[in-house]
């Protein structure tokens, strides 16, 4: 570990976190200006939106790789600065091909960035004794509501997508660069860090309650304006509110949880987590209006907010295989969770309800409650 304090430490970690949320909202916030610049149709748009995940899915296994071989701190700043630099090619793009290539290799930064991310989390996460893992988590998703913010002013002063895009890049460059001097630089010896490596038990576990909560997350981010409008009946004013009520608790939630679950354990929590995701739905399906369904959402959110990150938490202070490469068994099988989920909701809503389709991502969250005793019976 480097000599500055604990304090520092998590600064300089937290705003890396930051800067990983701040860059995806940015390009978040104008792709209804890149649609129209490329003269997309909804249609080609969705094709496009593809090449992001397909590039996060492709370099999974390669981001635990790179950080168990060559430290995290080195591969958070290589691939931070990359995230930035790709940006900027998306904001330049000026036909369809370049912005697909541009997204794929978003995805591979945003992926890297992850995995490294959080092990440099897990470092400082050392030196307290206790979980803040969940407050770094935070912090992106406070970014996630900043890049959206500064989208909107950006779009009301018309200022250009390469102009936004650049000025955001070169604050991601610059917080970068002061972040090197104090972010953990725990000394990795190069070994013969496997590309992967089946999960064990635990990991699994992990893996699948990861899998569980962002499939729950997924739907959310996709469906509930659909929720809202078709099944709510919301006036157009209204429709949005679902969504807030849910990103609003689950960025408060992840700055809440740790002090929750160093009073009550981690198994607790996932416990208490689970079954708010489901009370949360289950009232949402139940009461299909505007203001149960957006106290069912709140609580959906605060249910959500902590899983990811205590999954990650915990899983990175496995014994027995590197902290990247069990990062990067819970990320892959979180993330199938995450692109399945919105497509079968669709499905299953074509063949019978929205509500169904909701009801059985309850079920998920029921699911992850029940992981929790899992966990203890393994672990005792």
């Amino acid at each position: 570990m480097n000599e500055h304090s604990r304090t520092t430490q998590r600064i300089a970690v937290g705003s890396l976190f930051f800067l990983h949320g701040l860059c995806f909202s940015t390009w978040a916030s104008r792709i209804p200006d890149i649609q129209q610049k490329l003269k997309l149709t909804e249609a080609s748009l969705g094709m496009v939106l593809f090449a992001l995940p397909a590039g996060l899915l492709a370099s999974m296994p390669l981001s635990g790789w790179l950080a168990a071989r060559y430290g995290s701190s080195k591969v958070v700043l290589v691939a931070i600065i990359s995230y930035g630099l790709i940006l900027s090619f998306i904001g330049l793009a000026e036909n369809q091909f370049e912005l697909v290539l541009a997204l794929l290799l978003f995805g591979v930064a945003s992926n890297t960035v992850n995995i490294s991310v959080n092990t440099q989390a897990l470092l400082v996460e050392a030196l307290y004794h206790r979980s803040i893992m969940a407050s770094f988590h935070g912090l992106w998703s406070l970014a996630g509501f900043s890049g959206a913010a500064l989208g909107s002013l950006m779009i009301s002063k018309t200022v250009s997508i390469p102009i936004h895009f650049l000025i955001v890049t070169f604050f991601i460059f610059s917080i970068a660069a002061i972040c090197s001097f104090f972010i953990p630089k725990a000394i990795k010896k190069k070994s013969k860090a496997p590309l992967f490596v089946l999960p064990d038990k635990s990991i699994l576990i992990y893996g699948v309650i990861a899998f569980c909560c962002l499939t729950c997350e997924g739907a959310m981010f996709d469906w509930s304006g659909v929720y809202f409008k078709k099944v709510v009946l919301a006036e157009k004013d209204w429709i949005g509110v679902g969504y807030s009520a849910f990103m609003g608790t689950m960025a408060m939630g992840r700055f809440l949880a740790d002090n929750y679950t160093t009073r009550f354990g981690l198994k607790q929590t996932l416990l208490a987590s689970g079954l708010l995701i489901t009370i949360g739905l289950l009232i949402a399906i139940i009461f299909p209006k505007l203001l149960t369904a957006t106290i069912g959402f709140l609580l959906i959110g605060l249910g959500v907010s902590s899983v990811v990150p205590l999954a990650y938490g915990a899983a990175g202070k496995s014994n027995k295989v590197p902290a990247e490469i069990a990062l990067t068994a819970v990320a892959s099988i979180g993330f199938i969770g995450l692109l399945i989920g919105p497509p079968i909701i669709g499905i299953v809503a074509g063949l019978t309800s929205l509500r169904i389709s909701f009801l059985i991502i309850s079920f998920l969250g029921l699911c992850v409650a029940l992981l929790s005793f899992v966990l203890k019976r393994d672990q005792d």
